[in-house]
């Protein structure tokens, strides 16, 4: 009985841990079609640079709805959900353009590459580092909120009160080391089978990689452009 117990035991940890390998690979897969999405999104609206940041407030709005709503209201639906992924993702490749517009124009357009490799190199090492790590990671959530929502506080100040450079960078940077450190909590949740959805497990990891690239991206160009 004792035996029979034990052979019961592994083939479910076998099944279990199999399912969690089928998730994180099918995660990781659509935060990879994400990319391409957005990629895809930034290169056809590139001419339309000028457009786009007049309207980028629109966009934004609709990236919003997308994370809030329609991502939400379509999670039952695997077609619709997929499309709401990568419509959103396509949504946040537009919305670079005037900044990818901007460094391109001021003949800084190797910053772009440089800035995805080094996102991609720091994102994988966090990734990796998340799932080996013994720590756990699960109580940050809370205070990772609150930190995001001091951020964007202080963002909105500055862009609308101060316009303060020295305290532009000082965000930017602070949203690459919280972003960071978002990207252990959240590789850790996916490892440990926090989420239901593999769409949503996708939108975090994406959230976080586009978060660190933008903010590399700005660093790299703000220094650059001092040089």
């Amino acid at each position: 009985m004792a035996l029979y117990d034990r052979n019961y035991q592994s083939a479910y940890s076998t099944q279990v841990i199999s399912s969690s390998v089928g998730f994180i690979k099918k995660t990781y897969q659509l935060l990879a079609g994400s990319m391409i999405a957005a990629a895809a999104g930034a290169y056809a609206t590139m001419p339309y640079a000028e457009a786009i940041m007049q309207y980028r407030w629109f966009i934004f709005g609709f990236e919003l709805f997308m994370i809030f709503f329609g991502l939400g209201m379509t999670r039952n639906k695997p077609v619709l959900n997929l499309a709401a992924l990568f419509a959103f993702t396509f949504a946040t490749g537009v919305s670079l353009v005037p900044i990818l517009a901007m460094l391109i124009g001021a003949g800084q357009g190797a910053v772009i590459g440089n800035a995805f490799l080094m996102t991609a190199v720091l994102f994988g090492a966090l990734s990796l580092f998340a799932i080996n790590s013994k720590s756990d990671f699960s109580s940050w959530g809370k205070p990772l909120f609150i930190t995001l929502i001091v951020i964007i506080i202080a963002s909105l100040v500055n862009m609308f009160l101060l316009h303060n450079p020295i305290m532009h960078v000082v965000i930017t940077a602070g949203v690459l080391l919280l972003f960071g450190i978002f990207t252990i909590y959240d590789t850790q949740n996916i490892a440990n089978g926090a989420y239901d959805s593999p769409v949503d497990a996708a939108v975090s990891l994406y959230l976080d990689f586009l978060n660190m690239f933008t903010a590399i991206l700005q660093l790299l160009g703000i220094f650059g452009k001092d040089e």
